[in-house]
């Protein structure tokens, strides 16, 4: 059974979105410099640099609230986590997040194991035989965030799903619906060009 814990006033999670979409397009949603090469090695006129989001207290603050809205019902999920850097702060938010509601870890995959200490690949409050959540900052092809993927089902983890602030439309649910994977974006390319 859940614990009563007094949550703090929301505002309505549609002008919550529209706020962070105005963040977003002011911040991070780069046109200018470009071309710009992502990390799938494509070239594009335009580029999301979602740490500047990620990184300020309002957006982060947003984020959290609308992922863990989208979580909290789910007793399913242990934890959440994802790739270092990007789901960093994502992980870390949503979870300080669900403290009023339903707590849920969060964790931490490296990109290259540590190379000292308890040389983990996965650090935070992770454990194998639980179901997890993985966060991306923003989603391509999917290719990031299936490392993340590959490294706790190794471990002995279910991922039931993928969410990202941003789906650049350019093959994510695909390359994710292949690996038995439901991919959730915030917000599309779309949203940010209208």
């Amino acid at each position: 059974m859940l614990h009563a814990v007094a949550s703090r006033p929301r505002v309505s999670l549609s002008k919550e979105k529209a706020r962070l979409l105005e963040i977003i397009k002011e911040k991070s949603f780069l046109t200018e410099g470009g071309p710009f090469r992502l990390a799938s090695g494509k070239m594009s006129d335009y580029y999301l640099d979602m740490k500047p989001t990620t990184f300020s207290p309002e957006g982060l603050n947003l984020i959290a609230d609308i992922v863990y809205d989208l979580l909290r019902d789910d007793p399913s999920i242990d934890a959440v986590g994802g790739l270092e850097l990007g789901a960093v702060p994502i992980a870390n938010a949503v979870s300080m997040r669900s403290w009023t509601g339903r707590p849920i870890n969060g964790f931490v995959v490296r990109k290259e194991k540590k190379g000292h200490g308890t040389n983990n690949k996965i650090d935070g409050n992770f454990r194998p035989n639980t179901t997890v959540v993985l966060f991306d900052d923003v989603t391509t092809r999917g290719g990031s965030v299936l490392e993340a993927v590959r490294a706790v089902r190794e471990r002995g983890a279910t991922v039931k799903r993928v969410i990202t602030i941003v789906d650049r439309l350019e093959g994510a649910i695909e390359n994710l619906r292949k690996e038995g994977i439901e991919l959730t974006s915030i917000f599309t390319t779309e949203d940010l060009r209208n």
